[in-house]
């Protein structure tokens, strides 16, 4: 009977692992079903994980128009919900409004059936406020289960060529601007964060990201470094080839 148990529990083990870890790391390894970067692309595209956020978010919306950046904003279908008038100027300037969950939680803990009502609640939550279907998605924090890719179609996956670790005060002050001078202008993708209230982040963190932002972004404009519309990562992605 003990021995039996033991089986069960390491078969359960194997099996969760192949449902998780293995496909998450398949699927960010192999580029299998996303797009993670804009082959041939010349510039960096920005996108922006966890929002709206009543605080931050407006301040970098003002900060994005100031200088004509389009950017992916992965909203939570929560946080949209209450926030709509943020939503609304999102769309309203150009960004395009993906999915990021209902509730900022892994798929990791979500059954096939779940995962499709993350994605879907917070699809027809973006819908109602903007009248438009959503193109892009990003599951919280890239991680994928075995049928994330099934039951999120028709929405494009998009993941990122650099996380820079933005949602901790510290990254932002010691690491954040070097590391996204580090970026190539090569069809990059970087993911921010404009909201730190989720498990791990510090509150705050994105009023300190959006310090760096700006300085990077004005030493960019300088240099004449190109920032990838939504329509272009878009148009890449339903390209065979172009973005992997």
């Amino acid at each position: 009977m003990k021995k039996w148990g033991l089986t069960f529990i390491a078969s359960a083990m194997l099996l969760y692992s192949l449902y998780t870890y293995v496909t998450t790391l398949f699927i960010r390894v192999t580029s299998f079903g996303i797009r993670k970067k804009v082959r041939g692309g010349k510039g960096i595209a920005l996108t922006f994980d966890d929002g709206p956020n009543p605080l931050y978010t407006p301040k970098l919306l003002d900060l994005l128009a100031r200088y004509h950046i389009r950017a992916v904003f992965f909203v939570v279908g929560k946080h949209a919900e209450r926030y709509p008038e943020i939503i609304q100027r999102m769309y309203a300037e150009g960004h395009s409004v993906g999915i990021h969950h209902y509730e900022h939680v892994s798929t990791w803990r979500l059954t096939p059936k779940q995962t499709h009502q993350q994605i879907q609640y917070t699809a027809n939550v973006i819908k109602k406020i903007t009248g438009s279907e959503p193109t892009f998605y990003r599951p919280p924090w890239g991680r994928f289960n075995l049928a994330t890719l099934t039951v999120s179609r028709p929405f494009i996956p998009i993941m990122w060529t650099h996380i820079l670790g933005d949602w901790k005060i510290r990254t932002c002050d010691e690491t954040l601007s070097e590391r996204l001078r580090a970026i190539p202008p090569d069809g990059s993708i970087v993911v921010l964060h404009d909201d730190g209230s989720n498990p791990g982040a510090d509150d705050e963190a994105p009023a300190h990201m959006l310090r760096v932002l700006e300085s990077f972004i004005q030493e960019a404009t300088e240099k004449e470094l190109k920032f990838i519309t939504p329509d272009e990562l878009m148009i890449c992605s339903r390209e065979p080839g172009h973005v992997h």
